[in-house]
């Protein structure tokens, strides 16, 4: 079965980084395109970067462009988002997403808290 799970989150101050990371199972990583999203309390949860499956292609949030960085290795089944400049608008529970047959499948989610 199809396994998504997220670690790397936490507390940080504004203006820092974190790197999260996704390790996947139960499916043929390689062969799919990779997503984070993102839910912040009380809102809905948003599409925040994603990434094709050899990693040439990526796509951005506006609101995280040039802050964030989404990269994978297939080596691994490993996603990662590297989330510098951090500002406490970022805050929200970070969740890994893969669409296979038409069928959305999330893992946990990690929690990023930016506060001073």
């Amino acid at each position: 079965q199809v396994q998504l799970v997220e670690s790397g989150g936490g507390l940080v101050q504004p203006g820092g980084s974190l790197r999260l990371s996704c390790v996947a199972s139960g499916f043929i990583f390689s062969s799919y395109r990779m997503s984070w999203y993102r839910q912040a309390p009380g809102k809905e949860r948003e599409l925040v970067a994603s990434i094709t499956t050899s990693g040439g292609t990526t796509n951005y949030a506006d609101s995280v462009k040039g802050r964030f960085t989404i990269s994978r290795d297939n080596a691994k089944n490993t996603l990662y988002l590297q989330m510098n400049s951090l500002k406490p608008d970022d805050t929200a529970v970070y969740y890994c997403n893969v669409v296979r047959f038409m069928a959305d499948y999330w893992g946990q989610g990690t929690q990023v808290s930016v506060s001073s």
